[in-house]
């Protein structure tokens, strides 16, 4: 007999069946980029793209199809952009097939900003769907992402390096359902004002996950809520065990707050850091957790200079906190979580 219930269960059956959205043909009105095109009107790489746009106040937008582009991206153009990446799955990084790759390191390209693989020095931004690679490795500051502008969202997307990875340096911006991977000092800058929601953070080796360089008693922070925090593929538990910390102060004034954060690498009991003995920059400084919890924080003794916070107090800090309270106005919702 075919009850009310198992109608129910039958079209719950069904709502499993319903795959992610996918990103597989460019919008009405983008630009295509597509490696080794010879279509014309199609451009070879993200820069060629970008070089072609009016610097006006247009609305304009670039869709890449799959492939990994070997250029270091700088982005200008005053009016709204929209990048996104080839995508069978929308909502998340893991299927990306898009990657744009550089391997600079800061050592040789004159300062942090100049050595990023994406470096984004405009306004009201967006991009989804694509991983950015910095390769250069241990030695060197080698930046991924060079974020320098307001109202900036980055969702479902990869950054990839190993020190400074993500350089949140100015403006306000949002990192949402994506992936940041690195080991020392990966998620830094001066006074960015930045909301990291859902993402999957990756640790490289022994290090510091944040290094926020705040040197004003400023209400800029870099909020984290609901990431999670893992060891990169290859990288042994042994290798790292209590040498990795949920920041340092690059700035005296330092501002993290880290909730509702799940966390497997084997972090130090200590979870926060001095920037170095002798310079220890932590008189000022608001490094917070709330409702901490996973198998990399046993048996957890806070840094003197850290604050746990209370249900309460951690309401406080949220996406309105960290990057204004018009964020509805150009956030994907979408992507909160």
């Amino acid at each position: 007999m075919f009850t009310f219930t198992t109608c129910l269960l039958v079209l719950a059956s069904l709502s499993r069946l319903v795959l992610a959205a996918s990103r597989t043909t460019p919008p009405a009105g983008a630009l295509v980029v597509r490696a080794g095109t010879t279509t014309s009107g199609e451009f070879k790489t993200v820069s060629s793209a970008i070089a072609s746009l009016p610097n006006d106040s247009s609305a304009r937008s670039i869709f890449i199809f799959p492939g990994t582009y070997f250029e270091q991206v700088y982005i200008t153009r005053s009016g709204p952009l929209t990048i996104y990446g080839y995508t069978n799955d929308a909502s998340s990084y893991v299927g990306n097939q898009v990657t744009i790759q550089a391997g600079v390191p800061a050592s040789t390209a004159g300062s942090d900003d100049a050595s990023g693989t994406l470096r984004i020095h405009k306004d009201n931004f967006k991009m989804y769907n694509v991983n950015v690679k910095n390769t250069f490795g241990v030695g060197s500051q080698a930046i991924a992402i060079s974020q320098y502008g307001s109202r900036v969202g980055l969702y479902a997307c990869g950054f990839f390096g190993y020190q400074d990875t993500l350089y949140a340096n100015k403006g306000t911006q949002v990192f949402l359902k994506g992936y940041i991977e690195g080991a020392v000092d990966f998620i830094f800058g001066r006074t960015g004002l930045a909301y990291f929601g859902g993402n999957t953070i990756a640790v490289k080796a022994a290090g510091c996950i944040t290094a926020n360089g705040r040197e004003s008693n400023d209400t800029g922070s870099y909020v984290f809520n609901q990431n999670t925090i893992v060891l990169a593929s290859g990288v042994s538990s042994s290798s790292v065990s209590g040498k990795i910390y949920l920041g340092r102060p690059w700035g005296d004034f330092a501002k993290v707050i880290f909730k509702n954060t799940i966390i497997t690498a084997p972090l130090n009991k200590a979870l926060w850091s001095i920037w170095n003995t002798g310079d220890e920059r932590t008189d000022d400084v608001f490094f917070a957790d709330f409702n901490t919890t996973g198998s990399g924080v046993t048996g957890v003794s806070r840094a003197s200079f850290s604050t746990l916070l209370s249900s309460s107090q951690a309401a406080s800090y949220s996406i309105a906190s960290a990057v204004g309270s018009d964020f509805a106005s150009w956030v994907d919702s979408a992507y909160l979580v």
